[in-house]
């Protein structure tokens, strides 16, 4: 029976069965956690760059449903799981995660001890990895990995955004712009009953957009670190300009980035939130909400017109942020519930008052 290995920058090794594409793999070592919605979370285009660690044991029971995507390919760098199901159940079709995962060259790993991985990753925080199958070459990999910077040094919000502005016509009186991230196009179908939809890339200054007679901005979730250079010199830049102009939600990692356009500073977490069940306090009560994110804002960093009005019950992190008199709101979570609970997607309805009044 061939042998793969997921090795860790520290020296740890992790011996199981390779399934997927069978090819070496780099990226920084998550784990998420939820009973369901693996498929959304390896699509997500905010796990670019990781290698996700699933922390339910068994994966893959219920197969590939062409609904579950939230783009149209896998994002990830690897897959680790205790139990990967070979014969999933036929309710949404039958067809393996060990097929997804070969049709997009991801190599997956499975008999691993994902409680003591996990436990390492919540102790160290989060490292980087790689597989292998090669065991003469490990010692070697390992000296290579303490060298390779993380992704999230890199532009993974420009690998991941759209390359041209796009119009999606559903015939309704108001118009309001995505300056997308990496993950524009999820949030899209959620907004099809409300609003007429363009969606810019990234790099997209706030005189084009607020050119194209848009009534509101969303800046979407995605990939990276939001105080990278280059997301300094255009996704933070245009929200500061259009904060000012029109309402405006940042999701996730446009969270992060409104928040930096208006003064906050924002930091490497420990492991991040990944999963479908995290827990926020929000206006007196605890909504359950889907995170993907390793980047959070420093609430002491927030300037006066800035209020943390969100908060993560488990370990006290800024989940949102609003302006005093601004229609200028985020949220740390996917209020569009795309793998997880609805409890939140009134914030969407929140927004889209804020466009046809002009406030929050």
């Amino acid at each position: 029976m061939a042998k793969s290995y997921l090795v860790l920058e520290d020296g740890s090794v992790f011996e199981g069965e390779p399934f997927g594409h069978r090819a070496p793999a780099a990226g920084e070592v998550v784990f998420s956690t939820g009973m369901s919605g693996y498929q959304e979370s390896l699509t997500d285009p905010a796990s670019r760059g990781h290698i996700i660690v699933m922390t339910y044991p068994l994966i893959g029971n219920y197969g590939i449903n062409d609904d579950f995507y939230r783009s149209e390919t896998v994002q990830v760098r690897g897959l680790v799981v205790r139990e990967y199901c070979k014969e999933p159940s036929p309710m949404y079709g039958g067809r393996t995660l060990d097929e997804l995962l070969k049709r997009d060259k991801v190599p997956g790993i499975s008999g691993i001890d994902t409680r003591e991985l996990v436990i390492k990753i919540r102790t160290a925080g989060t490292l980087r990895g790689a597989f292998t199958e090669d065991k003469d070459n490990i010692e070697d990999l390992i000296k290579e990995l303490k060298r390779t910077p993380f992704p999230s040094e890199s532009d993974l919000a420009g690998e991941a955004s759209c390359k041209r502005i796009e119009r999606h016509s559903f015939g309704k009186d108001a118009c309001v712009g995505i300056l997308d991230l990496g993950d524009g196009n999820g949030i899209v179908k959620d907004l099809a009953q409300r609003f007429d939809v363009i969606t810019f890339p990234y790099d997209t200054p706030a005189d084009v957009i607020t050119g194209h007679k848009v009534r509101g901005v969303i800046i979407s979730g995605g990939p990276g670190d939001p105080s990278h250079p280059v997301m300094l010199r255009t996704a933070v830049r245009a929200a500061s300009e259009l904060s000012s102009q029109i309402p405006l939600l940042g999701i996730c990692l446009g969270g992060q980035v409104a928040a930096a356009a208006l003064g906050g500073k924002t930091y490497k977490m420990k492991f991040g939130h990944h999963g479908s069940n995290q827990p926020v306090k929000f206006d007196g009560r605890v909504f359950i909400t889907s995170q993907n994110h390793g980047f959070a804002v420093d609430g002491s960093s927030l300037e006066k017109d800035l209020i943390a009005d969100q908060i993560n019950v488990n370990d006290g992190t800024v989940e949102g942020v609003r302006h005093r008199d601004l229609p200028f709101f985020t949220s740390q979570y996917r209020p569009e519930a795309s793998l997880g609970p609805g409890d939140t997607s009134f914030l969407l309805s929140r927004f889209t008052k804020a466009v046809k009044e002009g406030r929050t």
